[in-house]
């Protein structure tokens, strides 16, 4: 197959890109700067242009560029970095597959859990509405701006992606030196589910959807048994064999991370049915097998 690619560069484009290559496909990498060769081509999110010609022939487009939700402090503009980035990327991408003469008949794009706002206790599935908040908010948005694909008849799913389990990067990969060296712990009152995902099955389930043709729309990319940030703290500390007894009360988050501190204190117990409902089987279902899988 011939694949196109957004975000190579982040955590989850980077572990497809080897997972693709290392089976043979053949990439085209979509890039900001000038493209270096034939697997590269040119676009630029802000301005809207995509280079047609990267779409040639391709079988699938992947689209998961995105500002880093939790890189900086959450200011006014960075806040629009997080929604512009998303936003406006789909968009382009959209339009252009929308407009291409013979265009990729599937666009797998990126999004998150955080679609469901704070679900406390209450199991959520791809049926379930949008929440409140500025990332559940953002995620509407993000979703909405791919229209153009699906209404030119492409099959377009949303990866609502939880948090990816794996010591290469990520909010789980700043994680992993805080627990080594002792200082881990839960965080608030740590009530809160945290719906993970190892890196693997991440890669996995992204492929996956590419390759079956009844998926589209929400497609929930977490564990079957979402955990509390309680139950992932212990887990952390039982599989590295240090302490927990750290805790970083709500007030503490609040004044190093301001307003993001509102989203790492609620949580989503979202749940991947359709990717079940789909024959997916996941090689890392438990928390301990996703902590060890990105250990090794």
């Amino acid at each position: 197959m011939r694949i196109a690619l957004t975000g190579s560069s982040g955590l989850l484009g980077q572990a497809l890109v080897r997972s693709l290559r290392a089976d043979g496909h053949d990439l085209v990498r979509f890039v900001r700067r000038a493209p270096s060769g034939a697997g590269e081509a040119r676009w630029d999110p802000r301005e809207g242009y995509v280079d047609p010609a990267g779409l040639d022939g391709c079988d699938a487009v992947v689209h998961l560029a995105g500002a880093g939700v939790g890189d900086h402090r959450w200011t006014a503009a960075y806040k629009k970095e997080i929604r512009d980035s998303r936003v406006l990327g789909t968009a382009a991408i959209a339009r252009a597959m929308a407009a291409h003469p013979t265009p990729p008949p599937v666009l797998v794009c990126g999004s998150a859990v955080g679609y469901y706002g704070d679900t406390g206790d209450r199991r959520v599935d791809e049926s379930a509405p949008a929440g409140r908040g500025f990332l559940a908010s953002v995620c509407v948005e993000w979703e909405a701006a791919a229209r153009p694909a699906r209404e030119a008849g492409i099959r377009t799913a949303h990866a609502r992606t939880g948090l990816v389990v794996s010591a290469e990067g990520g909010a789980w990969g700043r994680m992993f030196p805080l627990f080594r060296a002792g200082l881990g712990g839960r965080l608030g009152d740590g009530r809160q589910y945290w719906p993970f995902i190892s890196l693997h099955d991440e890669i996995a389930a992204l492929r996956h959807i590419i390759d079956t043709p009844s998926l589209s729309g929400p497609v929930n990319l977490a564990a079957p048994e979402p955990l509390t940030n309680r139950e992932v703290t212990a887990a952390m500390g039982r599989v590295l064999h240090r302490p927990t007894v750290f805790a970083v009360p709500a007030p503490a988050l609040r004044l190093v991370l301001g307003e993001f501190s509102e989203d790492v204190l609620v949580g989503q117990r979202a749940v991947p049915t359709r990717l079940l409902e789909s024959g997916f089987a996941f090689t890392h279902p438990g928390i301990e097998q996703a902590i060890r899988a990105a250990l090794h």
